[in-house]
């Protein structure tokens, strides 16, 4: 198959998981005890304040391929009230966007204490991130009157808005990205959709009785993209080991898209839809936390050095 073909065939699957770049997208950090960076209603919800620091990189061995790093963290200021914050730099190639995150949730507690926990969450992420285009290294004698061969950018506002209910052994979590209609300039040739909004669902159920050594949690998490009806599905299934200095842990997920694309495969015409396999694993020493994330695509279409890594390091207060 041509390779240009083929890369292009590629980055049409790879959008199915990450879709449109408006905000953080959403891959597997939050199984390395990060929720808070998908849900706004989890700020401040676990029974420690968190920071977490995660760096992610795409296509080891490609040139100008994807990166992402984040800098989060949530705190409990009362028995009612949370705030977070996130800061993030995403950059694929020639675009890149930077952008931060103020959180404010409010938790209600229906139980006495967290030994019997009942309590219902709500969240606010109001964001500000600003886009770029980098066109300075662009062939000047390929002539296109929509190129200028400057930086060009822009800014725009948006709120996150999400609910969570965490009963005993059991959590449950909707969330909506990018809840305000917003016009985002691409670049000089016009405007992309003012419709960016994204609904997350995801839930968890702890599997362990009280003292326990081992303790299972299978989860599940569901995307569904207003504008483009794109949809992907997450099955997890998390495993923890007590320890006397904290906890050992491991993860496995596979994520699938509803969505796919045709490519042609010899003089057939194929179709592919993308299929994430995600190993995690993990360590709690005291107040400290280690994850490594590799992701793994199955298929057809899709680079020889396709595996997405992460480093997820993390810190309970």
């Amino acid at each position: 198959m041509n390779i240009k073909k083929t890369y292009i065939i590629f980055l049409i699957l790879l959008s199915q998981v990450t879709y449109s770049q408006d905000g953080i997208p959403v891959y597997s950090d939050y199984l390395s005890d990060n929720l808070y960076l998908l849900h706004p209603s989890m700020a401040g919800a676990a029974s420690y304040n968190q920071i977490r620091l995660t760096a992610r990189g795409q296509w080891s061995g490609q040139e100008d391929a994807p990166k992402l790093q984040t800098l989060n963290f949530n705190a409990r200021l009362s028995d009612r009230s949370g705030v977070g914050g996130i800061f993030f730099n995403d950059k694929n190639g020639f675009h890149s966007q930077t952008g931060g995150y103020l959180t404010y949730a409010h938790h209600i507690m229906f139980s006495r204490s967290d030994a019997d926990l009942n309590q219902l969450s709500f969240g606010l992420s109001f964001g500000l991130i600003q886009t770029r285009l980098d066109e300075t290294q662009f062939d000047p004698t390929d002539f296109d009157p929509i190129i200028a061969g400057i930086i060009q950018s822009s800014s725009y506002f948006n709120i996150d808005a999400g609910v969570s209910y965490n009963f005993l052994d059991f959590s449950g979590h909707f969330t909506v990205k990018n809840l305000i209609f917003q016009n985002r300039k691409i670049n000089d040739s016009g405007f992309e959709s003012n419709n960016q909004r994204k609904y997350l669902i995801s839930a968890a159920y702890a599997i362990g009785q009280l003292g326990a050594n081992w303790t299972y949690e299978p989860s599940f998490l569901f995307q569904f993209s207003e504008r483009t009806g794109e949809q992907a599905f997450d099955i997890n299934f998390k495993a923890y080991r007590n320890m006397n200095f904290g906890q050992i842990w491991a993860a496995i997920s596979y994520r699938r898209s509803f969505d796919g694309a045709d490519y042609l495969d010899g003089v057939e015409v194929a179709s592919q839809k993308l299929q994430y396999i995600t190993p995690i694993i993990g360590i709690n020493f005291k107040r400290f936390m280690f994850a490594y994330t590799a992701s793994y695509q199955t298929g057809n279409v899709k680079f020889n050095s396709g595996v997405f890594q992460q480093i997820t390091l993390g810190y309970d207060f």
